[in-house]
């Protein structure tokens, strides 16, 4: 089993944690393909992915290619010659490249396939408020994310946790879970089996699209536990966030930690409430919420004490959108 030949495909952080497992667990990784070099920060300086630095720095070969349907990339992977390719957090696959190891090509997804397909399973599962959710890993087809099932292993998720917290959480569940998949794939014990069978009768999976910035903007007309959800379910980024008018200047105003308020006797969503020193809440359809910590464009994130030092908000208001 250790000497089969692995070839690793990812980009973010969430992905080095795989990576890792894979070389601590003494597996031959012969080659690592991930995102080309980037653009990034005010010098616009390359910058690398941090699995091409994980791999650097321990010495495996790195392909980045433009495009996966490149003939040259092809030739290189072929030339590699895997017997598995594994996939954490990359993107689609094109069928003549996941067809070309022995043993297939099997992708590690943060939730409990087949719900939340798409790009943000750890944010949607959150927003929407569920308590459990999990790493699933997969056999790549020609679709996104609908590959039969191989392992899948439930993960609670924590009451005030944000979806950095849980996504790390994931990230190291997942590594130890495609280790086993590994074991399981080379015994030929692990047969993978259709989504559907972990679907009720009738049942939809839920989805997890790419968040937008629309998606990010508070709706205060809803309930302080969803409003709540949704600040937790895009922190650390890309944080939620609504519009304080001050005069006639509309700034954005981003929450990554608030808690649900029993509500006041307000009845207008949106309706600021602050003793102008260390606590500041906002009035919701249902309820309120109270703002831990903020950040107003063009400043530091920072606590409430911090923001009620350094404003007044005696002549500002909470407005759900910036006229156009």
């Amino acid at each position: 089993m250790k000497n089969l030949r692995i070839v690793f495909m990812g980009t973010p952080e969430f992905a080095v944690a795989t990576l890792g497992a894979l070389l601590m667990n003494g597996f031959n990784v012969v080659g690592v393909v991930t995102a080309p070099d980037k653009p990034a920060g005010r010098g616009r300086r390359l910058s690398k992915s941090r699995v091409k630095e994980f791999a650097e720095e321990s010495y495996l070969p790195v392909l980045q290619p433009d495009d996966l349907n490149d003939p040259q990339f092809e030739a290189s992977l072929r030339n590699l010659e895997p017997d598995l390719i594994i996939v954490v957090a990359f993107r689609k696959i094109p069928s003549k490249i996941w067809r070309i190891p022995s043993l297939g090509t099997f992708n590690l997804h943060a939730s409990l396939l087949p719900h939340y397909r798409g790009a943000a399973p750890v944010n949607h599962a959150i927003i929407n408020g569920e308590t459990v959710t999990g790493v699933t890993t997969f056999m790549i087809d020609d679709n996104i994310d609908t590959g039969n099932i191989l392992l899948r292993e439930e993960v609670p998720v924590m009451p005030n946790e944000n979806a950095g917290d849980l996504k790390t959480r994931l990230m190291k569940t997942g590594a130890r879970l495609v280790i086993k998949t590994i074991e399981g794939l080379a015994s030929g014990t692990l047969k993978p089996v259709p989504q559907s069978t972990f679907l009720k009768p009738g049942e939809i999976p839920k989805t997890a699209p790419k968040i937008y910035p629309q998606d990010c903007i508070i709706d205060w007309t809803k309930d302080n536990v969803s409003i709540n959800n949704l600040v937790r379910g895009l922190a650390p980024d890309p944080g939620a966030r609504t519009f304080l008018k001050r005069k006639n200047e509309y700034l954005v105003l981003k929450i990554f930690e608030s808690l649900p308020a029993q509500g006041q006797a307000y009845s207008q969503p949106g309706t600021i409430i602050t003793d102008n020193k260390t606590t500041l809440t906002v009035t919701c359809g249902k309820g309120d919420l109270k703002i831990i910590t903020l950040q107003l464009e063009g400043r530091k994130k920072m606590s409430v004490s911090e923001f009620l030092r350094g404003i007044s908000l005696k002549e500002c208001e909470i407005s759900a959108n910036k006229p156009a």
